[in-house]
């Protein structure tokens, strides 16, 4: 297969899951290489995400790394057939990478989990929300390139609109939910939509109150992306130095036991659906 100029942060994930299996089966490079009938630089690439495999192939080199976790070989193998060029692709070029990124990841998620501390969950925005913070963080955007974030961001709720849903759980904290984005109807409207999306069956949604005793936060936002097994959960968060991708699997555990005591101290569903109803009265 040709290579790729750029990798997107899926195909990496793949090239990573394969390395690791190599280097777990104690063998070098050039012995995939010769496996493969290439050298050891198209290796490099394959690992880097950078060129692709056929799923023959990939399962060819499996059984060569002596991996007998078959649902993480077929898991890898749906990676490899999967070419399709999602919606996000019509923003190559347009728009950062790691928009583009987070939605094919998000596409691809069989659950999602989030944790919110001074915004509202992009998942629930209204278009109105979500125009007033992109223009506030960035308010030199000419209108056409905020219309093409706006979009975008519209287009990523698909995940919990569309028929077959993924599930969906959210913790949000009562800041992002008071904070004044835009004026106070768009404030009250944002509230409104995330009541109405917290009544669906697979969509929940608590809240971390001010007054809770003894809660230190969770250091700052996570989003926590489900794959077919968790091996392949994702981790994404925004740093310093732009968004980070996060799958070690050390890490992985680490952010599923923060996501659940997180949850464990916000108010149950029906209790924050209350808390939110109040604040929107306030408005």
């Amino acid at each position: 297969m040709p290579r790729r100029q750029q990798a997107t942060a899926r195909q990496q994930r793949l090239g990573a899951e394969l390395r690791k299996l190599r280097e777990a089966a104690g063998l070098k490079g050039r012995d995939a290489a010769a496996l493969l009938g290439t050298d050891s630089a198209q290796v490099s690439q394959i690992e880097a995400g950078l060129a692709g495999l056929s799923e023959e192939r990939l399962r060819r080199i499996a059984a060569h790394y002596a991996c007998v976790d078959q649902e993480l070989i077929d898991a890898l193998a749906a990676m490899t057939s999967d070419r399709s060029r999602g919606w996000w692709e019509e923003y190559r070029g347009q728009l950062p990478t790691p928009y583009l990124d987070l939605a094919e990841l998000e596409h691809h998620s069989s659950y999602r989990w989030d944790v919110e501390f001074l915004h509202i969950p992009g998942l629930l925005q209204t278009e109105g929300y979500a125009r007033a913070l992109f223009s506030y963080v960035n308010p030199e955007f000419p209108e056409e390139e905020l219309d093409r974030r706006v979009e975008h961001r519209m287009r990523r709720r698909a995940i919990i609109e569309r028929p077959d849903p993924i599930t969906y759980e959210t913790v949000i904290h009562e800041a992002a939910l008071r904070i004044k984005v835009g004026t106070s109807a768009a404030s009250r409207a944002q509230l409104d939509r995330i009541l109405e999306l917290s009544q669906a069956e697979h969509i929940s949604v608590r809240v971390i109150p001010f007054d809770l005793e003894g809660f230190a936060g969770a250091g700052s936002a996570m989003v926590y992306a489900g794959g077919p097994l968790p091996r392949l959960d994702t981790v994404v968060r925004d740093g310093p130095h732009g968004t980070v991708f996060v799958d070690a699997e050390a890490q992985l555990i680490r952010f599923r036991t923060l996501f659940r005591k997180v949850e464990a101290v916000s108010l149950e569903p029906e209790r924050s659906r209350d808390f939110i109803r109040r604040l929107a009265k306030e408005l």
